[in-house]
């Protein structure tokens, strides 16, 4: 920062001196040309802020202030600005220019002291913001007195520093808006806090609106001056290559410094480094400067003067006291030290948002530090956040359940709740079980499952690992949480105290009182977090008497800091991954969600298409939603949700309905994490999506298991997306994020994946022909045979029959594509060429996939599945897309169908307990429908588990066990549960004539939907055939080599296949510039959880014994 700010200033300074009349290196009579580049360096600030304020006009609905005196300041400081840069500065000399930029900060020091004053709790600030007045007016004074006493008579000399004066007066006011929102905000006037909500809501246009004021009184001054000086316009036209050239390369070094300058000063507040990288930069600037200009022309001043301020005649040392100018430029250097002194006690969080850090977006080309240091906001808050943490279970494995315990356990260990060192936020872990209770044999008792008990177990082993984690080999000792088991109207509840003191509750639910399935879950923990826990506390507060208004306050603060993080059975994180989603919501009130990079683990060819297809979606698809829009989709397994966006209206109440239509089944149902995110956005919520949060979750590792997954996505997130499309208007209006050129992406998305089998169709045709050497239109009939007919099995065969003939046909495809690809290498190499429009598409797509790749290094090892990915593609979109449209009126959940062997169970926590070397604790049960005890029985055998135990709804406590009292169900969360489980949640009863009505139903719209959606594939497939056949608009290409030298051959090429590669190709493109924008945005992100992070709060934990953890 310092290097850019001294290049700037020193560049500037350098414009102002050729403007001087006594410059040698330009005539006078071309002096035009340098206070046209003076005017360029004022208004390009004011261009750039007036683009980005048009193209945030475009993303939200932007409306004119109320009333336009709020502009009349603006005026005055761009007529400030253009006679103190234009008119005043060029005739003093180039030592008095350098002191008089710091005398911008009167006003600011004036209004700063005014602030503190109403803010009673920074009047700390209030002594320094005096004294800044005081000197700087002392500044003033003496640097008037200094040219009284240097030439009394000399009119124009008074002239020049009476304009030096006012200018730099009219130039203060620039910053108010920093001060008059912490004046309005303090004030008990309603006309300040009506015209500070005016200032609020109408920033873009008013940006717009100063912006084209700034040019065009900058023009004005510059145009009326030049002809009143006596200097013509017409010299700019004739003006010698050699000055034009040098003039040139100092505007051009001073905008592009100006501009970085700040740009880096922003990312050093965004990272957390003030102070070293912006404060103590912007101080030194000017005292560089100083150095540079001033300690030469003091040593040598004779011999230096043509050289360093190219001037023939400055008179400094006609200059009657040297001292006079030394305390003007420190007394206005220190009274601008004194007007910010608060920024360094200014508590930044990480990557703070612009509008926090700066009040103005505007940067001033002349004054680039005072300007950076003068609109650092004087005042930020952040509140502790509360999360809760809440992981949906059913089928979970052994393995699995231990994921995500280690990372719950992990979580405890960085934020404790006895003794914390942060304050930030704390948390509480909540596990809802769905199915977890089973009959047991020979009675009508009801028990936990076998993996409600591993879950039992699990969490006393992890308890007892993490208590004994910092301990010696030697102190190690078997550990009993503190827990309680409560009976409750939907099954049971374990709470666990865990060994730092924050808790975690596993809701086992039975299905025979409650809805199971994981929506229903999901209903389950936002009513009773949200809706219970939250806002039972206020309405007893309520009935005690306490003001409504102060409560609603209270809890919309409340609700906009509590986030619920959400989890699936398996997921395994780190608690930095956690953090670095905190920040986005704490920092963006719109934000309603973020998500994290999500990492497919598990062995095989189906997860490595998985691991690629993953990566390409995150790096690409939603770094561009993030950048351009918002994240249409924040997967379930591991997103952040803000409490306040999910009570939204048609929220969480609209989530909570139950499917009664066909296209419900689908779009609810079958996609829920997507479903809640359309919800979100059209209430005009934001989405984001956070590269460096990386959690862990298992993939389907067989080829069926994969289909039936995606055939649950594919239609869910087809029925969201038109969803979204369809109510294009309402959202745009509504949700600032999604604007319609957004919209406009996202409907070309949709059309390139209803088209896909047909594209695929064709590529294969394309394929065939060059290999086989055919016509196009034959090769196209050949290649659309396979897929029709399995279009057709599909209608007729089960299932399962179905996925074993794509599997079959992937094989052939990968095979086809394998040689198709080495096809096309070979042919490149042979000709001597990649300039064909296939070569330069592969080859681009290639360079854009390897350098993004490069951009995330500790994934670079994923491109070497991108090789199956691309043999996968028909498989992926073409038999896929059939298996998944076929098959949409089939709502069953398709994973997770089979339960493991016991002594699959028992193995994995063997393998698991030989690894810790820790005694496991196992508990003793027996069985009663009544109510529910806790149990923990010490077990000495180290690596066995006890078998034939039973964890069942009442449990004895043994007398060697001493436990605290049971807490029980207070009253009103016994009726909350109850009037919850009758409007939502009760078990869906067994009607086969509904459930045949329902399958009729699904089958009428499975049927309607795959007419059009394949009739559009035939269209297109008909098109293209016509197209090919009668050679309709065929656009050919002549092959040239690496030399671009003719090779004698053509390439043709059908205007279809030209549009669609252009299309996806400019898709690609847009996604890759997002992509860029987005890591830039993640490293400075990154940096600045590093710098503000202890080290040594991070834990580092062995985890050899956990490898979803070692990821």
């Amino acid at each position: 920062v310092l290097k850019r700010l001294f290049i700037f200033q020193a560049s500037f300074l350098l414009l102002i001196t050729l403007s001087h009349e006594d410059t040698k290196t330009l005539q006078a009579e071309q002096k035009p040309l340098t206070l046209l580049c003076i005017g360029c360096s004022l208004i390009a600030p004011a261009v750039l802020l007036m683009l980005k304020s048009i193209w945030k006009a475009c993303y939200k609905s932007s409306k004119p202030p109320r009333k336009s005196s709020v502009l009349f300041f603006e005026f005055l400081v761009s007529v400030g600005l253009a006679v103190l840069t234009i008119v005043a500065m060029p005739h003093l000399d180039i030592v008095t220019n350098v002191t008089i930029l710091n005398s911008v900060a009167v006003l600011s020091a004036f209004l700063q002291a005014v602030a503190q004053c109403t803010a009673k709790r920074m009047n700390i600030f209030l002594l320094p913001s005096i004294m800044a007045s005081v000197v700087m007016v002392v500044g003033y004074c003496l640097f008037v007195v200094l040219y009284i006493l240097k030439d009394p008579t000399d009119v124009k000399t008074a002239i020049w520093v009476g304009l030096a004066v006012g200018g730099s007066i009219l130039v203060s006011f620039n910053w108010w808006e920093n001060y008059f929102r912490v004046i309005c905000v303090n004030s008990k006037s309603n006309i300040l806090k009506n015209l500070f909500e005016d200032l609020t809501k109408s920033q873009n246009m008013l940006h717009i609106m100063s912006s084209v004021l700034r040019i065009v009184v900058t023009a004005c001054v510059l145009g009326a001056y030049v002809p009143l000086a006596e200097m013509d316009w017409d010299i700019v036209t004739s003006i010698p290559s050699r000055e034009t050239r040098i003039v040139a390369i100092i505007i051009g070094v001073q905008l592009i410094s100006s501009a970085l300058c700040q740009w880096f000063a922003l990312a050093a507040c965004k990272m957390h480094a003030v102070r070293r990288c912006f404060i103590v930069p912007l101080y030194l600037a000017s005292l560089a400067v100083m150095v540079l200009f001033i300690v030469p022309v003091i040593l040598d001043y004779q011999d230096h003067r043509l050289i360093l301020n190219t001037t023939e005649n400055i008179n400094f040392t006609s200059y009657s006291n040297i001292g006079l100018l030394t305390g003007a430029a420190a007394s206005w250097w220190i009274g601008l030290v004194l007007a910010t002194i608060h920024i360094w006690f200014f508590k930044i969080y990480r990557i703070q948002k612009t509008q926090d850090l700066f009040g103005r977006r505007l940067y001033e080309g002349a004054f680039i530090e005072q300007s950076l240091l003068l609109n650092t906001l004087i005042e930020c808050d952040a509140t502790p956040a509360l999360i809760y943490l809440c992981a949906t279970m059913w089928h979970e494995t052994y393995e699995e359940m231990m994921n995500i315990m280690i990372s719950v356990f992990r979580l405890d260990k960085y934020r404790p709740k006895t003794e914390p060192k942060f304050d930030d936020f704390t948390f509480e872990a909540h596990i809802y079980f769905d199915d977890a209770f089973e009959n047991a044999k020979g009675n009508q008792d009801r028990h936990l499952n076998t993996y409600a008990k591993d879950l039992v177990q699990i969490i006393t082993e992890v308890y007892g690992i993490f208590t004994n984690l910092d301990k010696t080999f030697f102190g190690v000792q078997q550990q009993i949480p503190d827990q309680s088991i409560i009976e409750t109207p939907y099954g049971a509840r374990l709470v666990v105290k865990m060994p730092h003191g924050n808790n975690i509750v596993a809701h086992f639910k039975d299905k025979q009182k409650i809805r199971n399935k994981k929506r229903w879950s999901q209903v389950m923990y936002l009513y009773y977090l949200l809706g219970f826990k939250l806002m039972t506390k206020y309405h007893r507060r309520w009935k005690m008497g306490e003001k409504e208004t102060d409560l609603r306050t209270n809890i919309k603060r409340e609700k906009h800091n509590t986030y619920l993080l959400a989890l699936d059975g398996d997921t395994d994180f780190q608690p930095a991954a956690v953090m670095l989603l905190i920040d986005r919501l704490k920092m963006y009130p719109r934000v309603g969600a973020a998500c994290g990079r999500i990492h497919p683990t598990g062995s095989g060819p189906a997860v490595w298409f998985q691991k690629f297809e993953y990566a390409v979606s995150h790096w690409l698809q939603k770094t561009a939603e993030h950048v351009f829009g918002s994240v249409l989709c924040s997967p379930g397994c591991f997103s952040l949700f803000r409490a306040e966006a999910l009570m939204d209206d048609n929220v969480m109440k609209k989530y909570s309905t139950k499917s009664t239509e066909p296209s419900q089944y689908i779009q609810y149902d079958q996609g829920e994490d997507r479903w809640l995110c359309t919800l979100l956005l059209k209430q005009g919520w934001r989405v984001e999506y956070n590269a460096a949060s990386d959690a862990y979750t298992n993939a389907p590792q067989d080829f069926k298991e994969l289909y039936n997954q995606r055939k649950r996505w594919g239609p869910s997130t087809m029925a969201n997306v038109v969803d979204l499309l369809g109510s294009t208007n309402l959202v745009s209006k509504k949700n600032p994020s999604m604007s319609k050129p957004f919209m406009f992406y996202q409907l070309f998305a949709m059309i390139s994946a209803i088209l896909a089998p047909a594209t695929i169709c064709l590529m294969v045709a394309g394929s065939l022909s060059f290999i086989l050497d055919i016509p196009s239109a034959a090769a196209l009939v050949i290649a659309v045979i396979p897929p029709a007919i399995y279009l057709g099995l599909c209608f007729k065969l089960k299932a399962d029959t179905q996925i074993i003939i794509a599997a079959v046909l992937s094989i052939m495809y990968a095979f086809l594509m394998m040689v198709v690809t080495m096809s096309i290498i070979a042919s490149m190499v042979k000709e001597q060429t990649i300039l064909t429009p296939s070569s330069i598409f592969i080859v681009i797509m290639s360079i854009i996939y390897i350098v993004t790749a490069l951009l995330h290094p500790q994934e670079l090892p994923l491109l070497f599945y991108g090789l199956l990915y691309i043999i996968c593609i028909p498989s992926a979109y073409l038999l896929l897309t059939i298996y998944s449209m076929v098959n949409m009126n089939s709502v069953s959940w398709g994973t997770r169908e089979t339960k493991p062997t016991a002594e699959a169970a028992t193995t994995a926590a063997l393998i698991f307990l030989q690894n810790k070397l820790i005694l496991s604790l196992t508990f003793t049960a027996k069985n009663t429908f009544k109510r529910l005890c806790s149990q923990m029985k010490c077990c000495k055998k180290s690596n066995q588990r006890v078998e034939d135990e039973q964890l069942g709804v009442r449990q004895e406590i043994p007398e060697s066990i001493q436990l605290e009292p049971q807490p029980q169900n207070s009253i009103d969360e016994e009726r909350f549960w109850k009037e919850l489980i009758e409007k939502y949640l009760e078990p869906l009863q067994n009607d086969k004539e509904k459930q045949e009505k329902t399958k009729n139903e699904l089958q009428d719209l499975r049927n309607k939907i795959n007419f059009s959606f394949f009739f559009l594939n035939a269209l297109w497939l008909v098109a293209a055939f016509i197209f090919q056949v009668f050679k309709v608009f065929q656009i050919q290409f002549d092959i040239v080599d690496l030399n671009l030298n003719k090779t004698g051959k053509q390439f043709q090429i059908e205007p279809m296949s030209l549009m669609f590669i252009l299309g996806f190709a400019i898709s690609v493109f847009l996604q890759f510039i997002g992509m860029l924008y987005h890591r830039i945005m993640t490293l400075i992100h990154y940096v600045a959880f590093l710098e503000t992070e202890l080290l040594s709060s991070l834990p580092c934990y062995i985890t050899t014994d956990f490898p979803a953890a070692n990821n």
